[in-house]
């Protein structure tokens, strides 16, 4: 069922409707936490700068990617690269497909934005830790050991610390990478927000969680069993993450950085798990799937071996990505049902310049 251009011009209410106003909500709290606790409200800048710059430019690049294909394959019809920018903004960019993904973008930052600022105040409004808990039953899991001791002694502590350390960090760019492409690249914009919202999800409950269960995870409760493993990406920011926290708990307001060290639950499985469950459920072709569901065991294995989580912390992220995918598909009103078809997995036929994106799939 396509969209009639009316209706359309309402499409990011009925998408980003129900997500913004809780990203906005989850907002609201977190500035009047800060008032209430006399803290410091940041915008955490990550290494390709503050989220107010590399997501808006992100979508802009992949919008970019986009267009520019269309532009040169049209070139000729329309009367030059000036004409067929213009047509092909103004049929595919313009109005309702725009709006809609202005608005997972605004979602997405107003979940993020908030979850770090909270996230930074929660040494502050918590008192007392629970690793010892969340350690004793590590050792129950491993048999009496530390499962990060089990995994680096059958892993070794070579090659597979660079392979485990570069799957890690590759989070920092899938993320905003697979948010963008969602928004821009999927004719099907109810897959696209239905991603988008699950990915703002996971910010408000991991929030919820860390408040529950307040630690700071193995390597940082006891980094005996890390002493073994070379100097890595992940090590350096290991100690990059500790540093702010000592000067974010030193005085919060003398420093731009923000607090982000907190285990339960492990962020790094729900997000990675919410998006191979996403593109489960919307059918996406097999290599993708199956590239995914590598990436959720390969990112399992790196939290545990490098020490960021306990193994309760890694259970609790598959649960947190599994309730804000379910949560997502109420919100936008979509699910499984919208994406299963007997040629789910045939190939996409190439979608023409100027065709109206899909809300949901032809039934």
């Amino acid at each position: 069922m396509t969209i009639e251009a009316g209706p359309a011009r309402s499409a990011w209410r009925r998408l980003f409707g129900v997500p913004l106003l809780v990203a906005a909500a989850f907002t609201v709290i977190m500035l009047v936490t800060a008032v209430v606790a006399d803290l410091p409200v940041r915008d955490p800048e990550g290494f390709l700068g503050p989220s107010y710059v590399r997501l808006p430019l992100m979508v802009i690049l992949m919008i970019a990617a986009d267009v520019v294909p269309r532009v040169f394959a049209r070139r000729r019809d329309l009367g030059g690269v000036g004409a067929a920018t213009s047509h092909v903004l103004r049929t595919r960019w313009a109005g309702p497909r725009l709006a809609v993904a202005v608005a997972g973008l605004a979602t997405f930052y107003l979940a993020y934005m908030s979850y770090r600022n909270m996230k930074s105040f929660l040494p502050f409004l918590r008192d007392g830790l629970t690793d010892s808990m969340l350690e004793a039953s590590d050792r129950w899991f491993a048999g009496g050991h530390y499962p990060a001791d089990l995994l680096q002694d059958v892993l070794g502590t070579g090659v597979s610390a660079d392979l485990l350390s570069g799957v890690y960090m590759l989070f920092m760019v899938f993320v905003p990478i697979s948010l963008a492409a969602s928004l821009v690249w999927s004719d099907n914009l109810q897959r696209g927000a239905w991603y988008a919202t699950a990915l703002s999800f996971n910010w408000i409950l991991g929030t919820v969680s860390y408040y529950a269960l307040p630690s700071l995870g193995p390597v940082y409760a006891d980094a005996t069993p890390f002493y073994d493993l070379p100097e890595t990406t992940v090590s350096t920011l290991q100690d990059t993450l500790y540093e702010n926290r000592a000067e974010v708990l030193t005085d919060p307001f003398a420093t731009e950085n923000v607090h982000g060290i907190a285990a339960f639950a492990s962020l790094h499985v729900s997000i990675i798990f919410t998006a191979a469950l996403v593109a489960q459920l919307t059918r996406l072709p097999k290599p993708v799937r199956w590239i995914m569901w590598i990436y959720v065991a390969l990112t399992t294995l790196a939290t545990v071996y490098f020490g960021w989580h306990y193994v309760l912390d890694v259970f609790a992220g598959f649960a947190l990505g599994a309730v804000s995918v379910w949560l997502a598909s109420k919100a936008v009103k979509t699910g499984p049902k919208h994406f299963a078809s007997p040629a789910a997995d045939a190939p996409s036929p190439a979608v023409e310049p100027d065709a109206e994106p899909e809300l949901v799939p032809s039934v």
